[in-house]
Order: C-alpha cells, then structure tokens, then sequence
C-alpha cells in the first residue's frame, strides 16, 4: 500500500447521491492495531439506509461497508492475536467502551456507551469512521475475528452482518431440533436465516410475498414455502411458529403474523422500516406472545458463528461486482434483484 493517507474508496459525497471513488486517509497502525487489506465488501441494505439518510441524518462524505473480509499486512507491536498474512474480518463496529457491563459479557453491541460504528460514526477522537468500501482498513485486534480456513473471503464477507444477526437472534431463542421456524423474507438476510436455522436442526418455513423464489428457498434449506400475498396463508399457518424471524425492511401488518406464532412464541424483526409499525396489545396478551428486535451479536458470537458456519459448509450466496457498479447494485437491491448479496472485489476500487 502507498500510504495511510490516501487509500482508495468509494464515497457517498452527499445524502442520496451516487457514490464516486476518492481517497480517504486511515490512522497510523497503533500497537494493538492491526491494518487488513481488505479483498472483499458486502453491500448491506443497511448501506442505503445510511447513505440515502432513511434512518436519519448521517455523516458525509460516507464511505459505506460493514461486511469486510481481508487479510492482515501488518500488526501494532502489542497485538498478540493476529499475525501477518491471517484472514479477518470486521462487522458493524470497531470499538466500544471495554468497561461496561455489556463489553464485559461479550456483548459489546449493547456497549452502554456507544459503540463505534465501522461508518457513519465517530471514533473516540471524534473523527469520522470509514468503512469496507476500501482496500485498507485499521482496527483494534479485538474488534476483528478470524475467518476460518474452510470459508472462501468472497462468501464469508456478508457473515460478518447478514450472517450473524441472523445467527444472534436464532440462538438467543433457542432455536434447534424440535423449533418450527419461519423466516420472514428471503433476500440478504433472509437467506443466511434460512441455511443456519436449517443447520441448527429447526423446521424451517420461508414466508415470502410470492412463490417466486421457492426453488431457492427449499435448496437453501426450508422445509416449506408459502406466499404472504395469497390469504389462505394465514388460515393454514395459524399458531404454527416457535419463533417468526423477520428480516424485510418495510412495514408489516403485525398483528396477522402475531396470530401465526404459537402461545408464547416469538416475532423478532431484523429488518429495519424507515417507518413506524403499529400492534394491537391483545395480539401479544392472548399468547403470551413476544414481539422483539435483535441488532447483531458480540465480537465472541460472531466468532463462533464463523465457526459454525465452516463447520457445516455455509456461507452467502453471493454475487461479486466490481467496484463502478456500486450504484447499479443499490437500484437491484432497492428492488430485490439480487440473489443473494452483491459483493464488492475491492481490487476494483
């Protein structure tokens, strides 16, 4: 690499307008650092939240990116858990307070005072966090985990957010043999949602608005497939799910998919709306029913996803891109024309 203060990237200027290669500058590798050439950037419908300020007012120029797998180039003189020439990757945050008593438990997702977001965020000098769209990246060891050898860095990239807050909110709920499980949307979320509930042992039902994807979905690993547009759907599964897991990103008529889950079971969203959603209480009383949310998981689970994920094979159906046609990709996921994550080779950039 030619120096820290001009690594190449991809960069939304402005809130909604196209992104554009420029330059961005990376701290010096300090010594618990370690700096990742990074090969490969998974495009997350996060990303066009963010960048076209669905979520709110953000922080421009915006370099996006928080499915970043990479391979280590070096390492700060204190750092003991990486070597040079290791493959890593980096999720949704790069540090947090390490004091509190969720970073203690390993879950420094729910940090209590802010974690550091990969982009669109501040680091504790105040600076501006850069993310994946990039071809170097340097970050605390602790907030990198391991690829495993059995996982290519092109498929194991979208782990690094579709894959764990898939694997977080499953494991939480206890979802494994003798689990009726349905995943609510078969997109870049979804479709990691289905292998892994799939390979923790559940019966795994795909709700989608059509049929059109249910030959994927049933090689992916479900068990059944319905479509949310035709009514019958929702006579035939009532009270059917242990656990509804939702990954879409619009509004939904909860109170009809509340009726689907059994007494005392659980709909947990993933997915983010731009806009509020309503309930009505008794939805929830007459079951005993949970409606819940679920962000990713801790530097420790998302390891132990990884692992799990070489273990069994899995990793994201993915379609690798070059770098000039980001913009493009937001449109087809804005549409849901892709099958199933769209990845940046970030040689390109």
């Amino acid at each position: 690499m030619t120096s820290l203060s001009a690594v190449p990237a991809y960069a939304a200027p402005a809130p909604k307008a196209p992104l554009e290669r420029t330059t961005i500058a990376r701290r010096a590798v300090g010594a618990h650092d370690i700096l990742i050439d990074v090969k490969f950037a998974g495009i997350c419908h996060s990303d066009i939240h963010q960048a076209r300020e669905g979520w709110g007012e953000a922080i421009f120029p915006m370099v996006p990116g928080h499915e970043i797998a990479g391979v280590v180039s070096e390492v700060g003189s204190d750092v003991t858990a990486y070597a040079v020439g290791d493959r890593v990757g980096v999720g949704c945050f790069v540090d947090s307070c390490r004091e509190c008593e969720y970073c203690l438990r390993g879950q420094e997702q729910f940090c209590a005072n802010g974690s550091v977001a990969t982009y669109n965020g501040r680091d504790k000098n105040g600076d501006p966090t850069y993310g994946g769209y990039s071809t170097a990246l340097v970050v605390d060891e602790h907030y990198a985990v391991r690829i495993p050898e059995g996982l290519s860095l092109d498929v194991a990239a979208p782990l690094l957010c579709a894959g764990i807050t898939t694997y977080s909110p499953l494991r939480h709920w206890n979802v494994g043999p003798g689990k009726k499980v349905a995943v609510l949307g078969l997109g870049g979320l979804g479709h990691m949602a289905v292998k892994l509930a799939h390979a923790l042992g559940a019966e795994v039902t795909v709700l989608s608005q059509s049929l059109r994807k249910k030959d994927d979905g049933l090689r992916l690993g479900a068990d059944h497939y319905y479509a949310t547009s035709d009514p019958a759907t929702f006579e035939e599964l009532a009270s059917s799910f242990d656990v509804i897991l939702s990954t879409v990103s619009v509004p939904l008529p909860i109170d009809s998919y509340l009726k689907l889950l059994k007494v005392e079971g659980a709909f947990v969203n993933v997915g983010a709306p731009e806009e509020p959603v309503s309930v009505n209480m008794f939805s929830l009383i007459s079951g005993r029913k949970t409606l819940a949310g679920s962000p990713i998981g801790g530097i420790a689970e998302t390891q132990e996803m990884l692992d799990f994920c070489a273990e069994h094979g899995l990793g994201a159906e993915i379609e690798v891109i070059s770098a000039d046609q980001i913009n493009e990709a937001y449109e087809r996921v804005v549409a849901s024309d892709v099958r199933y994550r769209f990845v940046i080779d970030t040689a390109t950039i």
